[in-house]
């Protein structure tokens, strides 16, 4: 028997459990209403910490450029596909209209939401807990083997062993009650429960007692990743309420808050419907229903309808509620990870963490991000959790511990759709290096999802008008309000803590969805290289972006999947050497090897340019530097390069002010190493910030980026200032 309990010896009774969900509800009241108030006057992605929003957002294929740009779209629907924006019918994906019914834009649906939902039900059961304190709950299944349900529902192996869970106990499409299939529980192969997060997991028979395939019941697959479900969006929940036929609760519930480890909700959920599934507008779960938050006198002592003291006795009908309370379901699977389980127990265990070669009917429909979401053990050996090699995917990056950590970013893509693109042309190098296989469809999926967004806030922008002088006047007027000049160092100090304050969002590194399709482009639509000044369409650097991702991705699943003895050191340098083999079309103005790749400074649009891999290659990491014109150097059409460093052809006034703003917005982060750029330098920035007016757009440039990440360049704004700031103390 694998048996598991993470608890203290004392068991709570419902009471107690009613009264803990209470008091978490209560000490969150002035939080919870000052969210609730940003969700009615600017929405959901305006209420949640911007972590977790970013996360949402590359979940739903979107990002904070779409979203600005959605909301400056009219409001009236302009398609016959119900969207608000101006777009031609093939742009109408889930993403586009998932991202408007989030903000609030559009409460349209595609017809296959109701169809997932059903297939996703599927896997949802009422639990019937036979002899001394019998009842019901729910239940559903979360790997080929594994029920999940609650742990007041579930205390122990005893109480399981005399448990059934009966799937397609509901009514079919006539109003007729159809036959339910039942199944008895297995607790002697598996049983793991958690009083602490009420959570049980437990092994169902794969036969039911009229001889039914568990396996055509499917399963829910579950992701640890964050991001699924952001304050002010509405859940879903497939529940039996007091042991009755299936039923859902659809939509009309609101996520009010949201708590290190658990979600509370308003919903209509009654007795019964403990350890049911709520699931997000992609049908993901995103957590595990447990409890009501009833409503408490004075002393915290649930109420009745009737306004007295509620007693178990009276029963919970009688109880007067104030919203729900679910476990995060990205915390029962941490937890999960940590039980201590060997042999059979711990391959049962890790099914729930991944995929199958095969999937259920359930599997295949349910909108399950890949490669986002998929969580890989690569060994069943029957060792502890905890000293396993592990490779999985969450959060939008691929993981790998070793106990190496490494993180590398790609996009997500919910359920596989058809490819609508052309082949992707390539500016950067081929791969070096084949893959061994061929790439996977999830690899190819992320990337055109990618590219998809991309497109979208491409044609998006070209309605807008390039650049708004009179708002930006006034933009620019607000953010400076409280900036006092005269002394530089004051000067200085004031503006990092305004561009650090002030820097929110921060997106990832991606320029294929933040540089190219709006932010760095030239008035005729069209990008420049920063170094050479040659000019692509914003498409063709998307698309080319697009198959290096595609190409590192496939050999970032290879290096996964390979067995190897490497050490940290080794897989490390694999990575870099991928990266470096595989660059995108864009220039960071300060090298990452400079910050050691790390965000916010990889993604921050000020010092990210458009730029051909040719030229981003020539320049390298080395620092800026002004060439006298008798002095012998490498020539390109990009610049000058010597072991002094890098003079560019062109955009030298654009990549000063942009490497000032750096300085002023990361003080300390360069200039400790030879190769960095050195304090002695500072006057070739401001001779190039000198030897050209700001343009236009640079104007534009840092009117976009403000849009997404909040912040502005002084440089650019006032451009008076270079010589005033006491640039001292901006070096390492």
């Amino acid at each position: 028997m694998a048996t598991a309990e993470l608890a203290s010896g004392r068991e709570s009774d419902y009471l107690s459990q009613l009264t803990m969900a209470a008091a978490r509800y209560g000490n969150r009241t002035e939080r919870r209403q000052r969210n609730q108030s940003v969700v009615a006057t600017r929405g959901p992605l305006y209420a949640d910490e911007p972590d977790r929003v970013e996360k949402r957002l590359a979940r739903l294929g979107a990002d904070w450029a779409m979203v600005r740009a959605i909301e400056r779209t009219p409001t009236e629907p302009t398609s016959s596909a119900g969207s608000t924006l101006q777009l031609p019918p093939e742009t109408f994906t889930s993403e586009v209209l998932g991202l408007e019914r989030l903000i609030g834009r559009n409460n349209l649906t595609p017809v296959a939401f109701l169809e997932q939902g059903a297939q996703v039900s599927r896997s949802v059961g009422r639990i019937t807990i036979s002899g001394p304190e019998g009842g019901h709950g729910t239940g559903f299944m979360v790997s080929p083997s594994l029920l999940l349900t609650n742990n007041h529902v579930l205390r122990g192996t005893e109480e399981a062993s005399r448990s059934k869970v009966a799937f397609a106990f509901q009514d079919g499409v006539d109003g007729s009650p159809l036959v339910p299939a039942v199944f008895p529980l297995e607790p002697s192969r598996f049983f793991v429960t958690d009083r602490a997060l009420d959570y049980t997991l437990v092994a169902v028979a794969p036969r039911g007692v009229q001889g039914e395939d568990l396996s055509s019941f499917g399963r829910l697959v579950l992701s640890e990743a964050e991001g699924k479900v952001v304050l002010g969006e509405f859940v879903n929940i497939i529940q039996h309420p007091r042991g009755e036929p299936k039923q859902i609760a659809l939509r009309e519930n609101q996520i009010v808050d949201v708590l290190e480890r658990f979600l509370h909700y308003e919903s209509d959920t009654r007795e019964g419907s403990s350890g049911s599934a709520v699931f997000n507008d992609q049908w993901e779960v995103v957590a595990l229903h447990h409890s009501a938050v009833p409503k408490t006198d004075a002393a915290g002592r649930p109420l009745s309808i009737d306004g007295t003291v509620w007693q178990p006795g009276m029963g919970e009908q009688q109880l007067a509620w104030r919203a729900n309370e679910g476990v995060r379901i990205s915390r029962v699977l941490r937890a999960l990870h940590e039980v201590p389980l060997s042999g059979e127990a711990a391959r049962l265990r890790d099914e729930v963490f991944t995929t199958g070669l095969t999937p259920s009917p359930t599997e295949s429909t349910a909108p399950v991000p890949s490669p986002d979401g998929e969580s890989i053990r690569t060994r069943t050996d029957g060792s502890p959790a905890q000293a396993q090699e592990q490779a999985h995917v969450a959060d939008n990056a691929a993981h790998l511990t070793v106990p190496l950590h490494i993180t590398l970013g790609f996009g997500t893509a919910p359920a596989p759709q058809p490819a609508l693109l052309a082949p992707l042309p390539v500016l950067a190098p081929a791969p070096s290096v084949a893959p061994r296989r061929p790439r996977r469809p999830d690899v190819v999926t992320a990337v055109e999802k990618d590219v998809d967004a991309a497109l979208v806030n491409h044609r998006l922008a070209r309605e807008r008008p390039y650049y708004d002088r009179t708002a930006d006047s006034a933009a620019r007027e607000a953010y400076y309000a409280h900036v006092s000049t005269g002394d530089g160092s004051a000067l200085r100090r004031s503006l990092t803590a305004l561009l650090t304050e002030t820097h929110e969002p921060q997106p990832r590194y991606k320029p294929m969805r933040l540089v190219y399709p709006w932010v760095d482009l030239h008035k005729d639509g069209r990008l420049r290289s920063i170094y050479s000044g040659k000019d692509f369409s914003a498409e063709e650097l998307i698309r080319a972006d697009a198959a290096v991702a595609e190409a590192r991705l496939a050999q970032v699943q290879e290096l996964l999947m390979q067995e190897s003895t490497a050490g940290p050191a080794e897989f490390e340098a694999e990575f870099d050497a991928l990266e470096a083999s595989l660059p995108f079309n864009c220039e960071h103005v300060v090298p990452q090897s400079w910050f050691a790749k790390q965000e916010p400074m990889r993604g921050d649009l000020h010092h990210l340019f458009a730029c051909e891999v040719g030229c981003n290659s020539f320049r390298g990491n080395f620092p800026y530097f002004d060439f006298p014109d008798f002095e012998e150097a490498v020539r390109d059409a990009c610049g000058m390069r010597e072991s002094t460093g890098f003079e560019p052809q062109d955009g030298k006034a654009a990549v000063a002010r942009a490497t000032l703003y750096f300085l002023l917005r990361y003080p300390g982060q360069v200039g400790d190493a030879a190769r960095e750029f050195p304090e002695d330098r500072l006057p070739v920035l401001l001779r190039w910030h000198e030897s050209e007016a700001v343009t236009e757009y640079e104007l534009h440039r840092n009117a976009a980026i403000a849009e997404i990440q909040g912040n502005r360049n002084p440089l650019v704004d006032h451009p008076e200032w270079a010589h005033e700031i006491d640039f001292t103390g901006v070096w390492h």
